[in-house]
């Protein structure tokens, strides 16, 4: 019998629990400290590096190549995938394992229990709440009445499987409370360069996720996203993440800091048992909540008529976003924001080029077209969910948008002899477009077509089509890129129903206002028109090249 249990203690020890395997996660830290939030935000900025210089391009190469400084240490059974909201889950959840420090999740939300608010949990009306959670513990085994053997969470395990069911864009619909053991797993921040910083998360109430990796000395802010199909992309933060209700908590916001309490030390000197908590709100020096009502309420209390004051000044909630997050006085060059946002653009694009391919070498478009659309075509599951592309045309569109309305604002501000522009030139609307035409020229894109030829355009190119672009998964590789010359149309095999299809859905193609909330499963024949939330009769304007060419 001794020599049994000697056998046993032997296969417990120190040497033998560390040598059994590479996977566990051992908590050798008991409290996230800002010095781990300061290295979680180098990890996060090395892997956004590398993403923005398209080093990598999906989850899985990203972690397995060298801007992961933990790489080495990584068990072959590990295969990183995310989308959006599980990659920021994913990216704090491998620094806490490789960093020995505690975690735990949001296991369930449901809508919170006021009057009208409904619908998908990802797109709720007035927001969620926090119902339970899990903590990730160690815990002690028994082998036998007289020893006890730590049992430790196989992190591969839960990277590789679990994580993605506790993890979604619900867990991000919340304004950040701290309920007891119901805490929020984010706070919201103030705008400030101290508190957005690589590391923080930021949240489109139209259930997109992205996480901060860079802010520049200018102001901008940099982000790294995740998608169904496990790439990833980079891009800049501006209009296109939209502001909503304060509940439905969408902006800026920081990982709560956990701590682990009444915890012990086993033999190997990991924490084992205890319980999770949260920081509260009043001990975070980066908590704030201006970015929903503004630096001077409303006295009435809407949210929406709340003011951004910046010296003085009320500026709009971008604009302040920016001049707080700039490193000293800003000045506006208006050239070079449009070098800067033509190149956002672009990088959009070439992550459109990389999604559109995927889709179609799964052979989606193949397939015969659904008889109707998903309820929401924003918000589904599955082949529409992973390969279809309406909220990132809607986004795209968006920018374009923002693009011309941002040149008919310098030019109305540098002509109203604003100090903060800065301009040198003598015909400012002739050097934009100068600016323009150079960045648009120089990004360049193609697509093959189903017949195998290689179609050239650049950003302007793509920019004519803008709402031609077919977001539907099931049409050919020709439509989705909003082809409508003949010959190029020539080689697409969609047969009349879907060409019929397309046709209908120009009046979505031309919306670029994402609503999650209303249903949208019309049949072929129902789609006749601009339908209440589903499309629109015109598309907006977005030629920045006549708008520019009228000023000159």
């Amino acid at each position: 019998m001794n020599g049994i249990v000697g056998f046993i203690l032997l296969l417990f020890s120190s040497s033998a629990i560390a040598a059994a395997t590479s996977s566990d996660w051992r908590v050798t830290k008991l409290t996230w400290t800002e010095q781990d939030e300061i290295k979680f935000g180098e990890f996060v900025a090395s892997i956004g590096q590398a993403i923005e210089k398209r080093k990598c391009g999906r989850v899985d190469k990203c972690l397995a190549s060298t801007a992961n400084p933990y790489r080495a240490s990584d068990p072959p059974e590990l295969k990183p995938t995310a989308d959006c909201a599980d990659f920021p889950y994913y990216l704090r959840s491998y620094f806490a394992w490789k960093n020995g420090l505690p975690m735990s999740y949001e296991s369930m939300v449901t809508a919170r229990p006021v009057p009208g608010n409904k619908g998908d949990l990802r797109y709720t009306t007035y927001g969620n709440m926090v119902i339970a959670r899990f903590d990730l513990l160690a815990s002690l085994s028994s082998i036998s009445e007289e020893w006890l053997a730590s049992s430790y969470p196989n992190a591969v395990n839960f990277l590789n499987d679990n994580l993605k069911k506790l993890t979604w864009s619900a867990n991000f619909r919340m304004i950040g409370t701290e309920d007891g053991n119901l805490f929020t797993d984010f706070y919201p921040v103030k705008i400030s360069r101290e508190s957005i910083r690589p590391g923080t998360v930021m949240y489109d109430p139209n259930g997109h996720v992205t996480i901060i990796y860079k802010i520049g000395d200018d102001g901008r802010v940099y982000y790294i996203d995740g998608h169904p199909d496990n790439t990833v992309s980079a891009g800049m933060f501006n209009s296109k993440f939209m502001r909503s209700i304060p509940e439905q908590g969408a902006g800026f916001k920081n990982f709560r800091p956990l701590s682990l309490v009444g915890a012990t030390k086993d033999s190997e000197g990991v924490y084992v048992g205890g319980q999770i908590v949260g920081a509260k709100n009043a001990s975070l020096p980066l908590f704030g909540t201006e970015q929903f009502y503004g630096t001077q309420p409303d006295p009435g209390g809407n949210w929406s008529k709340g003011k951004f004051i910046f010296r003085g000044k009320s500026v709009s909630y971008y604009d302040y976003v920016r001049l707080r997050m700039a490193k000293g006085e800003l000045r506006l060059d208006p050239i070079l924001d449009m070098q800067q946002d033509v190149a956002d653009i672009c990088e959009s694009l070439k992550d459109r080029v990389i999604a559109v391919d995927t889709a179609i070498q799964v052979g989606v478009q193949n397939k015969e077209h659904p008889e109707r659309l998903p309820e929401n075509i924003y918000g589904t599951m599955g082949e529409w969910e992973d390969y279809s592309s309406p909220a990132r045309d809607a986004r795209l569109k968006v920018t374009f948008m923002e693009l011309l309305n941002q040149s008919k604002n310098y030019i109305a501000r540098h002509k109203a002899g604003d100090s903060t522009i800065v301009y040198k030139g003598k015909n400012l609307p002739k050097d934009l477009l100068a600016a323009y035409e150079r960045g648009a020229k120089s990004c360049e894109l193609s697509y093959t077509t189903t017949n195998g030829l290689i179609v050239k355009m650049n950003l302007e190119d793509v920019r004519r089509r803008l709402f031609d672009l077919s977001f539907d998964p099931y049409h050919c590789v020709e439509l989705r890129w909003g082809a409508t010359d003949e010959k190029e149309l020539s080689s697409c095999h969609d047969d009349q129903t879907k060409r019929e299809w397309y046709t209908r859905e120009k009046w979505i193609r031309y919306q670029w206002e994402r609503q999650f909330e209303l249903r949208m499963d019309y049949s072929l024949e129902e789609l006749t028109g601009p339908l209440p939330g589903t499309g629109i009769a015109a598309p907006p304007d977005v030629d920045l090249e006549r708008f520019l060419r009228s000023q000159m």
